[in-house]
């Protein structure tokens, strides 16, 4: 299954630029019959002999356990890096919009590099972290006018609970991953990124007091609601890519491209839940 995730996605697409070796090539076999509903000839004789996916290549293959490893490791970066940001706003509050830049070119070379590279992932969890961390400090010094408290708990854990809701989810098969919920989530992300776009324009000239359409009384937090209700479905396209990836047997370092992919998805549900809290808050006045 092709995810929106575009880190997770490059695995569909390495083998086609040519040449990422076999491991690629499976991926997209893999990718490709999930949302055809094909299986392979492989798959189906591995299913009926119980035994596991049969790959051609050598060396470790990648395992949940992995994927689950890599993840915490990165965590642990971008908490260091949040940290870092958050004592730094006060009094370098430029260091969070350097660290945005500086992220979203690890981000871009981390998605685009055909052989993933474990420093540049954890580069990245770290300066992405320095952001949300000042990002963190902004939002929380703004609702402390309104006497707010609390903020940037309440979105940290509202992203773990929708990770672990989106998860339940999937892992149960009440949401299925096909072709269908695919071309849904494709219409509905092009559909948000646009009105993302349209109200960055309209914040220039002040529309909903500089948080543009997301400002505009009920209107604004209904698209906030809708941003985090998509980034919250998304992970379940970036749990149906890493679930094809492991049984296809991607090598092992593939984990950290997929631990990647979901910091990813996990950055931008928080900035939703942060800002949707903080428009909420505000609306109080």
């Amino acid at each position: 299954m092709q995810s929106r995730n575009p880190v997770l996605n490059r695995i569909n697409h390495e083998r086609a630029e040519g040449g990422a070796g076999y491991a690629y090539d499976e991926g997209k076999s893999a990718f490709n019959a999930a949302s055809s509903g094909v299986t392979t000839k492989a798959a189906v004789q591995a299913g009926a002999t119980g035994d596991a996916p049969v790959s051609t290549g050598s060396g470790s293959r990648v395992t949940l356990n992995d994927v689950v490893a890599k993840t915490l490791i990165n965590f642990v970066f971008l908490l260091v890096g949040s940290v870092i940001g958050w004592q730094a706003a006060p009094t370098a509050p430029w260091l969070m919009w350097v660290a945005m830049l500086v992220g979203l070119g690890l981000a871009l070379a981390n998605i685009f590099k055909k052989a993933v590279s474990p420093p540049l992932v954890l580069a990245y969890a770290f300066v992405q972290g320095i952001f949300l961390g000042g990002i963190s400090y902004f939002y929380d010094q703004l609702v402390q006018q309104v006497e707010y408290e609390g903020l940037v708990g309440q979105a940290i854990i509202g992203t773990f609970v929708a990770f672990g809701v989106m998860l339940l989810l999937y892992s149960t098969n009440i949401i299925k991953v096909n072709g269908k919920f695919m071309r849904v989530m494709m219409v509905a992300l092009i559909s948000y990124a646009l009105i993302a776009v349209a109200s960055l324009v309209a914040a220039l000239f002040g529309v909903g007091g500089g948080w543009g359409f997301y400002g505009v009384g009920w209107l604004g937090i209904a698209l906030c609601a809708v941003g985090v209700i998509l980034a919250a479905f998304t992970l379940n396209l970036d749990f149906e890519a890493i679930k094809q990836g492991i049984a296809m047997g991607l090598p092992e370092r593939e984990s950290w491209r997929m631990s990647f992919g979901l910091l990813v998805t996990l950055i931008w549900l928080y900035l939703e839940i942060l800002r949707l809290l903080a428009i909420v808050a505000l609306s109080r006045e």
